[in-house]
């Protein structure tokens, strides 16, 4: 009997490919499909480790690239990264003067799961809040924001704050995404500043 890894095509298809996890192939589907990201953007990926969304977008711009998260992230080359905790000021303040102008901000985190769907679900919500407060202290306006959650009684308040603060917001639910899963992504384009 083999693990459930083993028969995941979408996982044995990032690890042949070179990525650290199968979220890589849903920042192709979300790049692919909105366009969030220019060749010059200096992009911040919140809650990176294990980095395969910092792999991706290392290919996408010519711009900087930074990793925030609060476990260490193993090196990759062209790639800033701060551990830390993201709703920490100083760790704000810190990615503004390493990277000047953010035009993007990215997050692909989850909390640790529980097994009890409403509590997990309620904690990804005010993840996300947090990601999105972090996402307007430091983009410049016009720019973007990409944030992960699950669908349920809460969605619907993160996707009203993040429509208070962009002009165009989308929801993608990714092909790469396991089947069952109630995860979506919030695609905000556009900062009003």
């Amino acid at each position: 009997m083999g693990s459930q890894w083993s028969r995941d095509k979408v996982y044995l298809r990032a690890k042949h490919e070179g990525f650290r996890s199968r979220a890589s192939f849903k920042l192709i589907e979300i790049q692919d499909k909105f366009a969030i990201i220019r060749r010059d953007d200096n992009i911040i990926d919140l809650g990176a480790a294990p980095g395969s969304w910092l792999q991706v977008l290392r290919t996408l711009t010519d711009g900087r690239v930074l990793g925030i998260d609060l476990n260490p992230i193993a090196t990759l080359e062209g790639i800033d990264t701060i551990e830390g905790d993201l709703t920490e000021p100083v760790i704000q303040q810190k990615a503004l003067e390493m990277l000047g102008s953010v035009s993007v901000v990215v997050c692909d985190a989850a909390p640790k799961l529980s097994g009890h769907k409403s509590y997990d679900q309620a904690r990804a919500i005010a993840l996300g809040e947090e990601a999105l407060a972090f996402a307007c202290n430091v983009l410049k306006p016009g720019g973007n924001f990409v944030i992960k959650s699950f669908q349920g009684v809460d969605f619907p308040e993160l996707l009203g704050q993040t429509r208070e603060h962009f002009y165009v917001v989308k929801t993608y639910s990714a092909k790469a995404t396991r089947k069952g899963s109630t995860e979506i992504y919030v695609i905000g384009k556009n900062f009003k500043g």
